[in-house]
């Protein structure tokens, strides 16, 4: 893991881990179907899904932890076969939970570096250098059972880096931290892997984790793969009204296509008629209309206010406000002939007047509007 910057572009950059034509069975039944996905060097894949999609078959899959029923998995273009400890011994994996033995954290750390034979001066200095690398060189004599889970995840990952793999691999490693330690954890390991140019796939039902990690984004729903691509692609296009829905596409409509010009879609919704940024092959006939509601703006009805450059203005009510979430962000639950999400702050929602029963402009432009077929 040489220190180097990442790739913004990553074409040509080559594979170091890839699966071909993987199916994992489970009395018969498919729990992880993925006919291919790359993780190409240097770069930090984000899988993410829903709880039971597959995430943690897929790692193990990868870390040739579990063999899969069908397929490939191919390491630097050849497929592995025979006695997979050799591979194994180029990664290293952390888990949800940091699974640490009895002994000293700096024993954890070192534990492995011994295993592989590494002089004992080399293992101490490895360990101290991540120790110290992650905030707790000073917890090194302490058993592990006396961590709390922060400081365990962070000795974790201190284990898993000291081995310097070629691929790391990341198991929902904050889901069992609260807020505030996930979010010091998530900027640490956020430092390291931009630091180290590690290649890394990291598995998360966290959206956020995944849009501040992940240079590409690999959604996995009900065992299969559903798309793959840089973060803004994924969330701006999702592939599919279930995928949308997932990624935070709050409001996904029924409409149908009426008429294209200039660039331009029509679309029928409810009682209005919507405008989407034309794609040459993009859906015709019946469509799920999409648009985050976070891309939605509301001005007070009548008051001029409503913004000058958006296409697409519907009068509305509003029905209920709610916290979306720790932040200063306002949930806005419209009626515009039918149910629409919007998010404002809640200086905006004080300055507007929101209330139930408050009437409003929505507004929100072309292409923020994304078509799937229905």
């Amino acid at each position: 893991m040489a220190g180097q910057q990442r790739p913004h572009d990553d074409a040509g950059v080559p594979v170091k881990l890839a699966l071909r034509d993987v199916l994992v069975l489970r009395g018969g039944r498919p729990v992880l179907s993925v006919p291919a996905l790359d993780v190409r060097r240097g770069e930090v894949l984000a899988v993410l899904g829903p709880n039971g999609a597959g995430k943690s078959t897929l790692l193990r899959v990868m870390a040739l932890l579990e063999r899969p029923t069908r397929g490939q998995v191919l390491w630097e273009g050849r497929p592995l076969e025979g006695d997979p400890l050799p591979y194994r011994r180029r990664m290293a994996v952390v888990f949800q939970e940091p699974l640490l033995l009895d002994m000293t954290v700096e024993a954890n750390v070192r534990l492995g570096l011994a295993l592989r034979g590494l002089p004992r001066r080399e293992q101490r200095r490895r360990a101290a250098r991540w120790l110290e690398r992650l905030g707790v060189a000073h917890l090194a004599r302490r058993p592990a059972r006396q961590l709390s889970g922060g400081e365990a995840q962070r000795v974790s990952l201190a284990r898993a880096l000291a081995l310097d793999p070629e691929v790391l691999l990341l198991d929902e490693p904050f889901a069992s931290l609260d807020a505030p330690m996930q979010q010091e954890l998530l900027e640490e390991l956020e430092r390291l892997l931009r630091e180290t140019g590690a290649t890394a796939v990291l598995v998360t039902h966290d959206r956020a984790h995944a849009l501040r990690l992940g240079q590409r984004v690999a959604v996995l729903m009900d065992g299969r793969l559903r798309q793959v691509g840089p973060p803004e692609s994924v969330f701006a296009q999702p592939a599919d009204a279930e995928v949308a829905r997932f990624l935070g596409v709050e409001n996904v409509l029924p409409g149908q296509v009426v008429s294209r010009q200039e660039g331009l879609v029509q679309v029928r919704v409810g009682p209005h008629l919507l405008w989407a940024v034309a794609d040459e092959d993009g859906p015709s006939g019946r469509v799920w209309a999409c648009v985050r509601p976070e891309h939605i703006v509301l001005a007070p009805l009548g008051s001029g206010e409503e913004p000058g450059s958006a296409r697409n203005r519907l009068p509305g009510v509003v029905v209920r406000l709610a916290a979306a979430g720790p932040g200063q962000q306002v949930r806005v639950d419209l009626d515009c002939g039918f149910p629409l999400v919007a998010y404002v702050t809640v200086a905006s929602a004080e300055h507007l007047g929101l209330a139930p029963g408050t009437g409003v402009v929505a507004s929100f432009k072309a292409h923020a509007l994304h078509l799937l077929p229905r």
